[in-house]
């Protein structure tokens, strides 16, 4: 008799426990589903734009096609998503693509549309807000708050390589070596403070930006430091992704595709919901 209740009570516990697991399965399946149906409301909005938008000058050529390598790169990180962060990390992708598209329809002096929710770090970066010229190795670097023959690189603001690179047109992307490096190189706490030091709306950081410089320094080393990753960054999805294509390419979600994690944390940057944007082609 007593081994029989024994043998009820452990049944009835072990079919308890599959019956919990069963649940928490079940709601991180919808909450992976909700996720990527949430997702793919903006890469379809950015790849309609991709697809019916043709550049007229250099800037807007050259932020369309900034644009279409989010488009790719978060159709793609879609479609390998497994978990609802990956999810979110493409619709990230996607909102950077529509920032690009904003920026080409400014270019080109259409109605840029309405407001895009904000990316991870581009609140803290700040963005330009005067034209700069600046002399750094041998070459002149510009910054401005326009698009130009002389600016025709945008960033939609964010954080590469773990610091703050602001909005604004640029004559070169010169944040690229650090998207392909992981890290900051020599010469670029230098650029940084010339381009920025002294300019309001910007997330200047001198001391920031040579915390960034040592890391960089140290990985080369093989001392470790971040290489691109800032730990104390509250889960920077990224706003920063290497595509691997032509243009600026973005920046790094934390160089963690290999574990298949897409870098972690959480977008912030608001929802688009499913409704539509109000009479723009968004």
């Amino acid at each position: 008799m007593e081994l029989l209740l024994i043998v009820a009570v452990i049944g009835a516990v072990v079919f308890l426990v599959m019956k919990s697991q069963n649940k928490n399965k079940g709601h991180s399946a919808n909450q992976l589903e909700d996720a990527k149906a949430d997702a793919r409301q903006s890469i379809e909005r950015l790849g309609g734009q991709v697809y019916n938008l043709v550049g007229s000058d250099d800037a807007s050529k050259q932020a369309l096609a900034d644009a279409s390598e989010r488009y790719t790169a978060a159709g793609s990180q879609i479609e390998q998503a497994t978990t609802p962060v990956q999810a979110r990390l493409a619709k990230q992708t996607a909102l950077e693509g529509l920032y690009y598209i904003r920026a080409a329809r400014s270019a080109m002096g259409m109605d840029p549309g309405p407001e895009i929710p904000s990316i991870d770090g581009q609140k803290s970066a700040g963005s330009v807000t005067e034209d700069r010229d600046i002399e750094f190795e041998g070459r002149q670097v510009s910054a401005s708050p326009n698009p130009s023959a002389r600016t025709p690189n945008y960033y939609p603001g964010g954080r590469v390589a773990g610091r703050p690179v602001p909005a604004g047109w640029y004559s070169e992307p010169w944040w690229k070596p650090a998207l392909v490096a992981g890290a900051w190189g020599v010469g670029s706490m230098f650029l940084f403070s010339a381009m920025f030091s002294g300019m309001s709306g910007v997330g200047y950081d001198a001391q920031g930006f040579a915390d960034g410089y040592q890391d960089g320094m140290d990985a080369a080393d093989g001392d470790g430091g971040d290489a691109g990753t800032d730990g104390g960054d509250g889960g920077d999805a990224g706003g920063d992704v290497d595509y691997g294509a032509a243009g600026d390419g973005g920046g790094d979600y934390g160089g963690d595709w290999g574990g298949g994690d897409f870098g972690g944390g959480d977008f912030g940057g608001g929802d688009f919901g499913g409704g539509d944007f109000g009479g723009f082609d968004f």
